[in-house]
């Protein structure tokens, strides 16, 4: 009986028009973010020392979290990566296309 009872509401629910529908966008990363590849941001290596004196205070700062430790540090167009005190990687932040 438990059976037929789940099959019904699979039935009802598969023909409601409340049914979702999503689209699935696919964009490689090589071409995300595309207005701000040439903003200039923190390279590998760099101390935080070097990345505050360079390009400012950071809008927020987190972490570090895990074993290495990884922090991290928000500016508008990019987070940075800190592993132990050297940047690890600068990565752009998605801004929607305008239409």
């Amino acid at each position: 009986m438990k059976h037929v009872i789940l099959a019904l509401i699979g039935a009802a629910l598969a023909t409601s028009p409340l049914a979702l529908v999503a689209e699935e966008i696919k964009l490689p990363v090589g071409q995300q973010a595309t207005e701000n590849q040439t903003i200039e941001r923190p390279s590998r290596g760099m101390s935080p020392q070097q990345v505050e004196a360079r390009f400012g205070q950071p809008l927020a700062r987190h972490g570090p979290v895990g074993t290495p430790p990884i922090s991290s540090w928000e500016y508008a167009d990019y987070l940075v990566y800190f592993e132990y005190s050297h940047v690890l990687h600068t990565v752009l932040k998605h801004r929607p296309v305008s239409q």
